[in-house]
């Protein structure tokens, strides 16, 4: 029998981020192009600034029903005709509010891309807000909160940002709104917040995709660019304030036979020259299956599916900005044990952080860190979504155009001893905020043997 030779793998590819084109259009709106050929299937972002802190006291959520509404209705197409638009376009088109802002994305094939902005133009320039679909959205986000409270991780997230945050600040508060404030939201309200905050000189659009054929420039002249609307400046935020004193809180959920837990504190954001080390040791710590919380939890243990490390920014402004650095990033660990683990998995999760921090990193974790991180690049941002959604994040953090390609440079350069000193100081056995999801009489007396901080039992 002859065997083909065995492929050999070629030289590898230089790859870089893709580096976006600055310019901005008559009416203020800032514009990030990035011509990627190939990529058929064309990504829109458009950042706006309207924070959920400048929600009025009283109708937390009504950014959640603004964005949701903005394709609900213009002043050229009711609901309906809007959707079949849209469909008409093989477009869709999202958005949503976040602690920095809304969010609105599109995504269209490059040849139907002038009439896809048209009506992304449409719905940001002159949204109809009509009563009655307001009310039916105000009706579903009411739907949906008795779900997320019984789901146990976002339950836990909840009590986590109520914990961690005063009462005063709205992180502290669910993102979407309660029951209570949502049922006050009407189109009144919605049309109010749309006409303090959403205007084209605040707002930046990332276009991603292949441009081939393609008259951007008249395109956006056309749509984006004739949208007109104040030129105030916009609210500066206002510091984050958290207290990670270490405690637990217990949510009470009788007879589960699983518990959520959801560890966190507050940390440095990517604005910090440790964001790349502290990415890094997160990683190692448990960013993957053979990170050390798996190995010791799910593989030796066998208390869980996975637990997982992470570091997610809720909200960042430069050191330069006007209102200084202002932003912080949630550092925690999550996963689930069955409810009779929930002591031996804790006190052995807490043996795990303090054996990083005696003897820290191995070279070996660290290079297969790297490795997953950097090494994954050119697949995770294949398609233009990827590249559009990444490119909005630094614009919504302040984060200069060459962030994401700088990032990987340093990730490749940390050290093993730089990046246990930053996964030690993110996750210090001694600050840290516990929050468990799950039968109080079964798991209460063990955690409070671990001697981890004060223990609180609250209704779930």
């Amino acid at each position: 029998m002859e065997f083909h030779p065995q492929p050999r793998s070629g030289a590898a590819k230089p790859w870089a981020f893709p580096a976006p084109e600055r310019s901005q259009l008559p009416n203020g709106l800032t514009l990030l192009t990035s011509h990627r050929p190939g990529q058929q299937v064309v990504a829109v972002e458009v950042n706006l600034v309207a924070p959920l802190e400048a929600e009025p006291e009283g109708l937390d959520g009504v950014a959640t029903i603004m964005s949701r509404a903005l394709s609900e209705g213009t002043d050229k197409h009711t609901a309906e005709e809007f959707a079949a638009e849209l469909e008409r376009c093989g477009a869709t088109l999202d958005a949503h509010a976040d602690h920095p802002g809304v969010r609105v994305s599109l995504e269209v094939p490059a040849s139907r891309l002038p009439r896809a902005l048209g009506l992304l133009a449409d719905a940001l320039r002159a949204p109809a807000f009509p009563d009655g679909e307001v009310e039916r959205l105000v009706g579903n986000r009411l739907d949906e909160i008795p779900h997320e409270l019984a789901n146990p991780a976002r339950r836990a997230a909840m009590a986590l940002s109520k914990e961690l945050f005063p009462a005063t600040s709205r992180m502290s508060r669910p993102r979407q709104g309660t029951e209570e404030t949502v049922a006050r939201i009407d189109a009144a309200a919605v049309r109010a917040f749309y006409d303090t905050h959403i205007r084209p000189a605040t707002g930046t659009v990332v276009i991603v995709g292949d441009f081939t054929g393609v008259d951007l420039d008249a395109a956006l002249a056309d749509t984006l660019g004739a949208w007109t609307g104040s030129t105030a400046e916009p609210q500066k935020p206002s510091p984050v304030v958290a207290d990670d004193t270490g405690r637990v809180v217990i949510v009470d959920r009788p007879g589960a036979v699983q518990t959520q837990l959801l560890i966190g504190r507050i940390g440095a954001d990517r604005h910090d020259r440790v964001w790349p080390a502290q990415v890094l040791g997160t990683y190692c710590l448990g960013g993957t299956l053979t990170s050390r919380l798996d190995r010791v939890l799910r593989e030796e243990k066998g208390y869980t599916y996975g637990v997982r490390a992470f570091g997610q920014v809720l909200r960042s402004s430069a050191p330069s900005s006007p209102e200084g650095a202002t932003g912080a990033a949630m550092l925690a660990i999550s996963g689930s044990v069955d409810t009779a683990s929930t002591g031996p998995a804790l006190q052995d999760l807490w043996t795990v952080l303090r054996t990083l921090a005696a003897e820290g990193l191995t070279d070996a974790e660290r290079d297969v860190a790297v490795q997953n991180l950097v090494g994954v690049a050119p697949l995770k941002y294949e398609t233009s979504a990827a590249v559009a959604g990444t490119l909005a994040d630094q614009v919504e953090q302040q984060l200069p155009d060459d962030y994401q390609a700088q990032l990987y440079v340093r990730l490749a350069e940390t050290g093993t001893v730089e990046a246990t000193a930053a996964v030690v100081n993110a996750f210090p056995v001694d600050r840290l905020v516990t929050v468990l999801v799950g039968d109080a009489a079964q798991i209460a007396e063990p955690v409070k043997a671990l001697g981890i901080g004060e223990v609180t039992v609250v209704s779930g």
